[in-house]
């Protein structure tokens, strides 16, 4: 495909498409923020007055995908195929840069995909169906909600059936056909119909593994079975595909991380609730190159539970074969977007996606369309303290290292041995009056400010080192390691600079120090991001 399809041909297949656009006036950082934090995301509120920032955002994110994707565009304008996706859902093509254009070129043909879409819809909870979000080497990698118990599936269709359509992100009367209410006397032929409309959209986007992040076999409210999970479909429809169960704590554990004042080091989910029912389950293929104890995962505080299952992912997209990976949860809007914004951001640090994006690109990109669009409840959680969306973008922090980086197997094959005369032992043993400005991130040495637990309820403050923008560069492998941890803490300082001033953060109690009250005050002089105009960041 050369250039961007035509506007007209993209319409008649229901879709438009793009290979880069014109920048519109960009909205800033800290107005997403502001907007996020006011009301939650519905495609179908977006219009009329009230729909003139939503509209800026979504440009904003498709002048973003554009400067490195030729991508087409899926409609959603009011929310007919979810409420509570993107009026205009992205499918990322191919990167739009000739030798990748040449390396990986796109099988997937648009008016297909949404017509899957389409039939697929009543498959998953809240209809959140799978939805391809970032584009890795040929590679999908999608996310949805679970599967539609029969409690959801009658009781949606039947809603819809008899008062057509009430539902922010119910399903349209016109897709109940007298084939449908035939089949709700059988559970089994109507889970065979919708379940394998979803199978044949994760077949299309050549999906093999399956992340599950729930912490239960199904979900169960007023004793019904709301929604299940393809891990314990009784048919195995989805045995040909390879399903991971990482139980993964949900949104209310985040309560607990607030009220240990932001601090996940030591924070461990209590695995013995009576509702806690899914074990975690990984095919050994998978885990053999991690050297990860794997059967201690419920003594791993939420730092090393994050750090092992971000592993877990990246080694999957990065492995040889050509399947795509579908992440999901319950919802799909809370532990979903948690990962699938890791691993934009992880591989966005390498240098793998979004090679043209800037550190403050990549963080409205993936906050705006990743959470924002997506249907994060950011209003809800903040109001209960679940502060879940916080917690992503501080942990950041966690995932500097060549560990996480999808780089290190190449490095490792590729460069020569490093000289002996200077390491990293060397660099991080320089003095500190060698390094640098401490508040100045655009220093040799640009420290940041981190947070540590001192006495109870109190804060104190230790600076974390970024390599030297100019160490020797014999060292390759040190230089690229560099790169990632700095871009990494670049994003993560915007993002802690913007929030203190849109959001903030509050102390669960009084401490006596007050320190917990201004900690992102105190990172934001401290980094010499105070007073940055927040249109800017």
């Amino acid at each position: 495909m050369a250039g961007a399809r035509a506007a007209a041909a993209a319409a008649s297949a229901g879709s438009s498409a793009s290979c880069g656009s014109s920048s519109p006036q960009e909205p800033g950082f800290g107005e997403l923020l502001e907007e996020f934090s006011r009301t939650q995301y519905r495609a179908k509120d977006s219009s009329g007055s009230g729909g003139t920032k939503i509209e800026r955002i979504e440009k904003r994110c498709l002048e973003l995908f554009g400067r490195d994707y030729c991508y087409s565009v899926i409609q959603n304008v009011n929310g007919e195929i979810c409420g509570h996706y993107p009026r205009h859902i992205v499918f990322l093509e191919y990167e739009s840069s000739e030798k990748e254009k040449d390396t990986f070129e796109s099988t997937v043909q648009v008016s297909k995909l949404q017509e899957l879409i389409n039939r697929s819809k009543m498959a998953r909870c809240r209809g959140r169906f799978v939805c391809p979000v970032i584009l890795f080497r040929g590679k999908h990698i999608c996310r949805s909600a679970t599967l539609a118990g029969w409690g959801e599936l009658y009781g949606r269709t039947g809603y819809n059936y008899i008062f057509s359509g009430g539902a922010d992100d119910a399903w349209a009367a016109e897709d109940i056909t007298e084939e449908d209410c035939a089949l709700r006397s059988a559970d089994t032929h109507l889970f065979d119909k919708v379940r394998g409309h979803d199978i044949k959209l994760l077949r299309y986007l050549s999906v093999k593994y399956i992340c599950d992040l729930m912490v239960e076999n199904k979900k169960v409210k007023f004793g019904m079975n709301v929604t299940s999970s393809e891990k314990v479909d009784k048919a195995q429809r989805y045995a040909d595909f390879t399903l991971l169960s990482i139980p993964y704590p949900g949104c209310e554990f985040f309560k607990e991380y607030k009220d240990r004042d932001y601090m996940a080091e030591g924070l461990i989910f209590n695995w013995k609730q009576d509702y806690v029912d899914a074990p975690l389950s990984i095919p050994d293929s998978l885990t053999c190159s991690l050297n990860i104890d794997w059967s201690q995962y419920q003594s791993w505080d939420l730092v090393q539970q994050t750090q092992n299952y971000l592993k877990l992912l990246l080694s999957i997209v990065n492995s040889d074969d050509d399947s795509g990976l579908l992440v999901h949860c319950i919802s799909g809007w809370d532990r979903t977007p948690l990962f699938i914004s890791l691993l934009r951001l992880s591989l966005w640090a390498d240098g793998l996606v979004h090679m043209a994006l800037q550190p403050a690109e990549i963080l409205y990109l993936t906050v705006a369309y990743d959470w924002f669009l997506f249907g994060h409840m950011l209003v809800d959680r903040l109001s209960k303290g679940e502060e879940i969306f916080f917690f992503c973008f501080n942990f950041l922090k966690h995932i500097t290292s060549e560990e996480f980086s999808a780089l290190k197997i190449q490095r490792r094959k590729s460069l020569p041995a490093r000289d002996a005369g200077f390491t990293l032992e060397d660099i991080c043993m320089l003095r500190r009056r060698d390094r640098g400005s401490t508040t100045s991130l655009g220093s040799d040495f640009s420290l940041v400010m981190e947070s540590s637990p001192g006495a109870a309820g109190s804060f104190t403050y230790e600076a974390v080192e970024l390599v030297p923008a100019g160490a020797p560069t014999q060292a390759t492998w040190l230089a690229a390691l560099s790169e990632r941890e700095t871009r990494l803490q670049e994003v993560r300082s915007a993002f802690l600079a913007a929030y203190s001033s849109t959001v903030g953060l509050h102390a669960a109690a009084p401490s006596p120090s007050g320190a917990i009250g201004g900690l992102l005050e105190q990172f934001a002089r401290g980094v010499g991001l105070r007073g940055t105009s927040s249109s800017t960041l």
